[in-house]
């Protein structure tokens, strides 16, 4: 359901690559068993069941407000719109109702949650997708991997370089072959590793500046670590603001009845689903540009691109992209609830 980022650190490449897939297997795994242990497993007793409750309270709170009106309606509106307004106190019994395994809501929400993660899903499984975005993740940060294991021998000198730079090509060269498990042969992989080959047969000593002409510097290293877990965080975000506001459905039901047009359960609904959008729309950002990167200078043999754009772009850009997008979305749907709501209304 996550697209993830391995970030590589100096010492264990081949745990590294493996903990990165488990540590995000085990995230989406752990916000799975969140959901259904919120909404679904012993109701009564969790905090569900206790914002369930209260939506009740709010529920009866605003029946009194709701009856004022349905009174008001049915003596100057000739029958019509207080027998359609009926609707909405059994729509709220129904929906909050609490039998301790979830109640319909509950079940309701798990299922709209499912179906976003289901289409998030597929945009993930499509074409490789995440394959093709770790890729470009990887692109992106191995100057700097490779940079910062033969880095510290440059203040060496004699043998005890000669030492150190063997065993900083023997871990590089650990990294090249896991990229080619994972990848294959790729043009990509051949430039970096001539990149690397430059410093570690040179007959001179290196400057400082050639160095990080070749493979970045400390710098670019630290803020790409920043903005690949940033975006990483986002992620974590969106699911937590998902059960945010999945929880606080009850209580949004409990307060339709009252006799406002904006009801909010159709804000309710709104959030939830832009929150879904934003899940969505960040992942198929993420895959296109991971695409364009993949297939163009990643195969271009000549190229040699700076790729923080592309961080920068994944920390930062994107995310608010979605969210706008996500803003545009939720309120598109929100005119279409409210617009559908009040035409089945006024035919019934």
């Amino acid at each position: 359901m996550w697209l993830y980022p391995k970030i590589l650190a100096d010492i264990g490449i081949t745990d590294t690559f493996n903990s990165g897939a488990t540590t995000a297997r085990r995230l989406a795994e752990s916000w799975d068993n969140q959901w259904l242990d919120l909404l679904q497993n012993n109701t009564n007793n969790n905090l569900y069941g206790a914002l369930t409750n209260l939506g009740v309270f709010f529920a009866v709170g605003t029946l009194l407000f709701f009856m004022l009106q349905w009174l008001k309606d049915l003596i100057y509106s000739e029958y019509s719109r207080p027998i359609s307004a009926l609707i909405w106190p059994f729509t709220v019994v129904v929906l909050l109702s609490n039998t301790g395994n979830g109640s319909i809501l509950s079940t309701l929400t798990l299922g709209v949650r499912n179906v976003i993660n289901t289409v998030n899903q597929q945009v993930i499984t499509t074409a490789n997708a995440n394959q093709v975005y770790q890729q470009a993740i990887n692109m992106s940060v191995a100057e700097e991997v490779a940079g910062s294991l033969l880095r510290p021998c440059q203040a060496l000198t004699g043998e005890q370089q000669s030492q150190c730079l063997t065993k900083a090509s023997e871990r590089i060269d650990n990294l090249w072959r896991e990229y080619r498990n994972l990848y294959g042969n790729q043009v990509w992989i051949d430039r970096l590793e001539n990149q690397v080959n430059q410093i570690r047969f040179s007959t001179v000593i290196v400057s400082e500046t050639e160095f990080n002409a070749l493979l970045g510097n400390t710098v670019q290293t630290t803020i790409k670590n920043f903005l690949i877990s940033l975006q990483y965080a986002f992620q974590n975000l969106i699911e937590a603001t998902m059960l945010l506001i999945a929880a606080l459905g009850p209580l949004a039901v409990g307060g339709s009845l009252l006799p406002v047009a904006g009801k909010p359960i159709f804000a309710w609904l709104t959030g939830f689903l832009s929150a879904g959008i934003a899940k969505i729309s960040f992942n198929i950002i993420a895959v296109l540009t991971a695409a364009v990167i993949v297939n163009g200078p990643g195969q271009d043999p000549n190229a040699n691109p700076d790729l923080m754009w592309f961080i920068i772009f994944l920390g930062i850009l994107a995310p608010l992209l979605s969210l706008i997008v996500a803003g545009a979305g939720g309120f598109a749907v929100f005119n279409a609830i409210s617009n559908t709501a009040n035409s089945v209304s006024n035919r019934i």
